[in-house]
């Protein structure tokens, strides 16, 4: 829990203090006996730290902790003393809802954990990348001595030692490994946008291989960077694109009010403030 964006230690330290007497049985179940608020549930749940235990989803434990609310009421706090068991407020229907991408789910462990377990983000532009003859790192790093090819990766390391005399290196990786990149003063100075703010980039340039040390010699630098935000909406398989109107794939834009079933009004699991739809790779820069 350590490692969750915006958890109080305090918080983190009950959670696992009464978790080491009882696992717990919900959300509900947690909230109540680890005395935490509710806010610091949804700092857990966004990373997506109730799939291991619970076996719920970023959405479903969202969705459990809207109902809750910072003290619980002092009625079921006193049932639930004398029954010795945690006495749930509201007894509510199981709700099927909608499960995000792959992409998605890879987004939102960057934004609240910093890295993720699951596909590595490259891997869901590969079909793109391959289109357009961008190889992967490991193939990068294995091509013979001279070879003129295109990689592309997510932006690890930057550095330029003073010793250097203005060349930059670049550690840059993709699913398959990582490439080492160098980047001459003038490339440097023609693509010093791309190079210093591009958290994905594409190179094209000329393998150069001594021994076991292989580096890819950048000619010519991209920012790839639009291409990285869209992975939230990629899934594991590629949809075709269909047309404006095709209503069968996107539906209609605005359903009929007087065919909407009357009832509570749905609960918000959406917080604006919170949401995340682009991965942003923390690098480490040298000079």
């Amino acid at each position: 829990m350590r490692m969750v964006r915006g958890l109080a230690n305090a918080d983190a330290a009950s959670i696992v203090t009464v978790r080491a007497d009882q696992a717990f049985a919900s959300v509900d179940d947690l909230w109540h006996r680890a005395g935490v608020p509710a806010a610091s549930l949804v700092e857990l749940a966004q990373a997506d730290a109730f799939q291991p235990s619970l076996s719920l989803a970023r959405r479903e434990a969202l969705w459990a902790i809207k109902a809750l609310r910072d003290e619980p009421l002092p009625l079921f706090a006193a049932a639930s003393a004398r029954e010795q068991r945690t006495v749930a407020e509201i007894d509510e229907p199981a709700v099927a809802l909608r499960a995000m991408t792959a992409g998605g789910e890879v987004v939102e462990d960057y934004g609240h954990v910093g890295l993720t377990l699951r596909d590595h983000p490259v891997s869901f532009l590969r079909a793109d990348l391959r289109r357009k003859r961008i190889v992967s790192c490991r193939e990068a790093m294995q091509a013979r001595d001279g070879q003129w090819l295109e990689a592309a990766g997510l932006v690890l390391v930057r550095q330029r030692p003073g010793s250097a005399k203005g060349v930059m290196f670049i550690t840059i990786e993709d699913e398959s490994g990582i490439a080492n990149l160098v980047v001459w003063v003038k490339v440097f100075e023609r693509y010093r946008g791309v190079v210093l703010s591009a958290g994905m980039i594409g190179v094209y340039g000329r393998i150069q291989r001594e021994g076991e040390v292989v580096h890819l010699v950048a000619h010519r630098l991209s920012d790839l960077s639009a291409e990285l935000a869209s992975v939230g909406d990629r899934d594991a398989a590629f949809p075709l694109p269909h047309g404006r109107g095709d209503e069968f794939h996107h539906g209609s834009p605005t359903p009929d009010p007087r065919g909407l079933p009357k009832g509570p009004r749905p609960r918000n699991i959406i917080d604006p403030n919170l949401h995340i739809d682009q991965i942003k790779v923390k690098t480490r820069d040298f000079k």
